[in-house]
């Protein structure tokens, strides 16, 4: 009898396993996978005749205005990939390598764009530089900050938090010893910055760059507000698909699209890789000595980004409680009464959505990752693949696939079409690349020993989960649900497509209101939006930190 319940036991732990890899696996390639290879097989249907073949590519040598998109594309990304990382450095370099004051103060601010829908900043720069802005009344000049110059502005202020997450988080791998054998032969301070801090900081200057090159590209938030008359890819497949209707040229932008945002992901991924083959050392944190020249003027360029930062975000927040921006600045509540779109029905929508995109999310991401590592062989290797494979997918992309693959009434999976569920998942499979690298980060930091200790006193893989990893992941499924909530609700791009008259959500709200010149109302809308995601990352502070002092 014993035997047989052993057996039974390592049956269901067999099957347990499979299950924790397989079935996110095949969630994965059902909704990422196959939808993105739809993609590539709409571009070679022809708008017109309904005939495959590659006359949608043919075309584009007489639609001199894609090309035009394009150029401006990355011109526009590669101008915003350098400002973006020469200030983020700055502040990075403020944040960990001085003793200047006011660093939380400074770090809190420059992580506000996080919590707000990219269209938020350009609405800003709007309301600050805008026809009808503040800053044009009180010069009495119309100022027009419409296309490039907006957008320049707008996304790397919409870019700076995660470019100066990157860089800070290379600055702190940076050893102390180094610093104390160059001061001891009397190296300057220069050489030091030169020699060891710019040294230490050089993969995460790549990697962020990449990274603000792959967000500025593929937005679609602040070129569809503040871009005017200036095209880029973005708003070129918005426009062939929403405006025009063609979708196999909608597809074929997209592909395009898709090219340089796939290669500067996989640049960054190479170049990561190749940091890792040099190996990690031991380092000794390093402790800013003060210095009063550096510190000072530090500290005044930090601020001055800070201010630019918070202005333009708080900016939103007081006009949507301004009469008439910016002629009569009397207070009201009136821009809260939305009638557009259904009044606050998209914010419940919005909420309820990135609930389930969190929690599904969450469990399927622990599942995979669990049974990455507990599997061996070509299953493994494919989901590690696909799983690194979203992250260099763009949002319009991505849902422009769903509908291809999901606005069917012959498959049965068309019933999703339309529904909050395939909302839900379009956010979490176009955020899964984060999640995943998070999850899996925190599932390495589980001890093996623990996992053989609960084995040895004859427990199986449930008891394994449950008793072992739940309890020492517990931080980090917080963390990567309350992630999907966040960004699920400021998603634009992923979900413009996908929505309905009959479920209308947030961050589309937002944009619809500033088509109609409700700009006060828009702001309104998004001062909520915002308002529910900082709640949720206070949240998430205070459960970490309290986590953190208990330890």
């Amino acid at each position: 009898m014993k035997n047989i319940t052993l057996l039974s036991r390592k049956g269901s732990d067999y099957y347990l396993t499979k299950f924790a890899l397989w079935v996110p696996l095949i969630a994965l390639i059902s909704f990422f996978g196959l939808p993105m290879l739809s993609i590539l097989w709409h571009s070679l249907i022809n708008d017109n005749t309904g005939a495959v073949g590659f006359t949608n590519y043919l075309s584009l040598a007489h639609m001199p205005g894609i090309w035009h998109a394009t150029i401006n594309s990355l011109i526009l990304s590669v101008t915003t990939t350098l400002f973006t990382i020469l200030f983020a450095f700055i502040v990075a370099y403020g944040l960990e390598c001085t003793a200047m004051p006011g660093k939380k103060a400074i770090s809190s601010i420059i992580t506000l764009p996080i919590l707000a829908p990219s269209l938020v900043l350009g609405l800003g720069l709007i309301f600050i530089l805008g026809r009808n802005g503040i800053v044009g009344n009180i010069l009495s000049i119309r100022m027009n900050i419409y296309g490039f110059w907006g957008l320049l502005i707008a996304n790397i202020l919409y870019a700076l938090p995660q470019a100066v997450l990157i860089i800070r988080s290379s600055l702190k791998q940076s050893d102390a010893r180094q610093y104390e054998a160059a001061n001891v032969l009397g190296a300057s301070q220069w050489h030091q910055f030169k020699d060891i801090t710019l040294s230490d900081a050089k993969y995460g200057l790549l990697s962020a760059a990449f990274v603000v090159f792959t967000i500025t590209i593929t937005d679609f938030g602040n070129a569809i507000v503040i871009g005017g008359d200036f095209s880029v890819l973005a708003t070129e497949i918005y426009s062939q698909v929403n405006g025009q209707m063609k979708f196999g040229m909608g597809s074929v932008v997209g592909i395009m699209l898709l090219i340089p945002a796939a290669t500067a992901v996989w640049i960054e991924r190479s170049a990561m890789k190749s940091r890792s083959k040099v190996g990690t050392r031991a380092t000794l944190p390093y402790q800013p000595t003060p210095l009063r020249s550096r510190d000072i003027s530090l500290f005044a360029v930090n601020t001055l980004i800070a201010f630019c930062v918070a202005a333009v975000i708080f900016t939103v927040v007081a006009a949507s409680f301004i009469k008439l921006w910016p002629y009569n600045l009397s207070f009201t509540l009136s821009h809260y009464d939305i009638e557009l779109e259904g009044g606050y029905l998209p914010l419940w929508n919005s909420i309820w959505i990135s609930l389930m995109c969190a929690l599904f999310g969450t469990v399927s991401l622990f599942l995979l990752s669990y049974g990455i590592r507990c599997h061996k062989g070509s299953g493994r290797n494919f989901a590690v693949l696909l799983s690194s494979l979203p992250v260099g997918v763009p949002g319009l992309v991505l849902g422009l696939a769903y509908v291809f693959s999901f606005n069917t009434a012959q498959m049965p999976w068309g019933i999703l079409y339309g529904s909050a569920i395939l909302v839900a998942l379009c956010n979490y499979y176009h955020y899964h690349t984060q999640g995943y690298t998070t999850m899996m980060t925190g599932i390495r930091s589980v001890p093996a020993a623990l996992e053989d200790a609960t084995k040895v006193l004859g427990g199986g893989t449930w008891q394994i989960l449950r008793d072992v990893y739940l309890p020492a992941m517990r931080l980090t499924l917080l963390s990567v649900g309350v992630f999907l909530f966040m960004r699920s609700m400021v998603s634009l791009s992923a979900i413009i497509f996908l929505v309905s008259p009959t479920m209308p959500l947030g961050s589309v709200t937002i944009m619809r209101l500033d088509e109609a010149g409700l700009t006060s109302q828009a702001a309104a809308f998004s001062t909520c939006v915002m308002g529910i995601v900082a709640i949720m990352s206070v949240l998430l502070h205070y459960l970490t930190g309290k986590r953190d002092t208990a330890k």
